[in-house]
């Protein structure tokens, strides 16, 4: 007795085209050798490719459903068989099976592109399976998730499909996270390592989980950095069927200083001085961001509110060029008194220039 081709896939006679496409996706997808390694998979995929390729041609099938397999490889009593005098017919399945697969889904190497989260858009196929991925590091179908209990219908991504077309995969919209750094890390230099907290999918046993899982990333700052860099950890958001996981954006701020402002790679500083010694000169001793004491003497000048002086290469490191260095910008916040004595105001007035 030949094969039962019908029998092979599960299904009955009267099977409709789309229950022999379902049928064959879900057996195909069970049995593949690349997943199944149990003994007689690669065998059984073999008769389920042979079995599809004969139950999807309406020719092949109506002499399948009148002759059987005989039938098919021309024996006596089928159309074109050598016993009904018209043109013969006879068909040999071609013995690949993974051919087979390929021209229905799309892919030599469909489990690559079933896991290739981080590659081109694809198509969303829908099917119905016995978790036919449970042999691939437990990653199993993609379904709904709920825990115990959660149904077995299954949603794969899958690049070059043939189905429904669901358009691309998407990603999603890159996470930003601020990172302020004071002027004394930007300067020098830092390492920071950051905590994130991210959903991840998993298959474990029979269930389909979604477990929050921290993890840490190492971000190396270099001198000069500025407010606005951004550091990139390319797909490290939440790992979830059906998404290209978000990238993780860390953007570099710049953390308030109680002395020093910046401004780019230059630093500020205001010294505070009062009005007399505007007039008649003084010394100020300006800080550094490396601890050095600059000490600037204004007796030959009279200093006003525009007034700067510039230290040159106190500033931070140029992010391009970390062994050149900004300058240190002072400027002058005079104090002018709140109230002066007539005598004082007139002493002032004589002496002071219109």
């Amino acid at each position: 007795m030949g094969k039962d081709f019908y029998k092979i896939l599960g299904i009955s006679k009267g099977a409709s085209d789309d229950e022999i496409k379902k049928a064959y996706r879900k057996l195909a997808l069970k049995y593949h050798p690349d997943k199944n390694k149990e003994k007689g998979a690669e065998e059984r995929f073999k008769e389920i490719a042979e079995a599809y390729e004969i139950l999807s041609d309406k020719k092949k099938r109506d002499i399948f459903d009148q002759y059987g397999e005989e039938g098919l490889k021309g024996a006596a009593g089928a159309p074109g068989g050598g016993g009904a005098g018209g043109p013969e017919f006879s068909y040999a399945f071609h013995g690949d099976p993974r051919a087979t697969f390929a021209q229905f889904f799309g892919s030599a190497n469909p489990f690559e592109a079933f896991f290739n989260f981080g590659g081109p858009g694809g198509q969303e196929e829908h099917m119905e399976t016995d978790d036919p991925f449970g042999g691939f590091g437990g990653l199993g179908g993609f379904s709904s998730f709920g825990g115990p209990g959660v149904g077995r219908s299954q949603s794969f991504n899958v690049q070059g499909m043939r189905g429904k077309e669901r358009g691309p995969i998407t990603q999603d919209p890159p996470i930003e996270h601020d990172l302020p750094l004071s002027l004394e890390e930007i300067m020098k230099g830092c390492t920071k390592r950051m905590k994130i907290s991210r959903k991840i999918y998993r298959r474990v046993g029979t269930e389909d989980r979604i477990t929050k899982e921290d993890k840490i990333l190492t971000i190396n700052v270099k001198p000069g950095w500025k407010a606005g860099t951004k550091i990139t950890f390319a797909k490290e958001g939440d790992q979830l069927p059906n998404k290209i996981p978000a990238d993780v954006v860390f953007v570099i701020k710049d953390k308030p200083h109680p002395t020093f402002k910046r401004d780019g790679s230059d630093i500020r500083y205001s010294a505070k001085i009062s009005l007399r010694d505007a007039l008649c000169g003084t010394r100020v001793d300006v800080p550094t961001l490396s601890g050095e004491i600059i000490r600037i003497d204004t007796s030959s000048e009279i200093v006003k509110p525009t007034t700067q002086r510039k230290a040159s290469g106190y500033g931070l490191p140029y992010p391009k060029e970390p062994n050149r260095r900004g300058d240190l910008i002072i400027t002058f916040d005079i104090k002018f008194p709140d109230h002066l004595p007539q005598t004082v105001r007139e002493v002032l007035r004589d002496a002071l220039p219109n």
